[in-house]
């Protein structure tokens, strides 16, 4: 039984429990940014790259991109319902806390010189997505218009971390050294420019 028990189960039990938690997952990390995502994207392309499936790779893909779209358009209403209420939103809130006036400020800008194209980006800088999605509540933009720019965002970000994932998948035999590599670089990736901001403040 301690054999059995310690066996790896097989991929059909892998993709039937992981593609269901990864997509709840991201949803999840769409709405209380707390939940790493993009490592999540990266560790599950780990695990695909080792598969043998044919798909594999195209469905952590599929999943991803649908689950932050779904999750992203979920935040957003909550965020609308909060604008046009007298009394706010906890959700319009979270949302406020997590959008630093200077972020929020470039993120107006941005979105006042570039409109919708803003949103494709915002997913692929660190800490980028809040103040935009935050702008463009301020803005007013109808849902369909915001949707317009986030389905390219959501299809770029799960593509940007699905690479860094096939690329520790590709370098390691072992599933487990890839996600150790997959992780520890979408950390660097989303820790790097608030390191910098604070190394810049501190040095003017």
């Amino acid at each position: 039984m301690l054999a059995a028990a310690a066996q790896v189960p097989p991929e059909s039990t892998q993709q039937a429990v992981g593609y269901p938690s990864l997509f709840l997952l991201i949803v999840l990390g769409a709405l209380v940014p707390v939940v790493p995502t993009g490592a999540l994207v990266s560790s599950a392309a780990v695990v695909a790259v080792h598969q043998s499936a044919p798909f594999a790779l195209l469905v952590v893909f599929g999943v991803s991109a649908f689950a932050a779209f779904l999750g992203d358009m979920a935040l957003y209403w909550l965020g609308r319902r909060g604008m046009r209420s007298k009394n706010g939103s906890r959700w319009l809130a979270a949302i406020r806390d997590r959008a630093p006036e200077d972020r929020l400020a470039q993120a107006q800008a941005k979105l006042a010189d570039h409109g919708v194209l803003v949103l494709v980006l915002s997913r692929l800088v660190p800490a980028g997505r809040i103040p935009v999605m935050l702008a463009c509540l301020m803005a007013k933009m109808p849902p369909r218009e915001f949707a317009r720019g986030d389905v390219p965002a959501c299809l770029a970000w799960a593509v940007t971390y699905q690479l860094i994932g096939i690329l520790g998948g590709s370098l390691f035999k072992e599933p487990w050294e890839g996600v150790v590599v997959a992780v520890g670089l979408t950390v660097l990736i989303s820790v790097a420019p608030t390191v910098w901001r604070k190394v810049r403040r501190t040095a003017s």
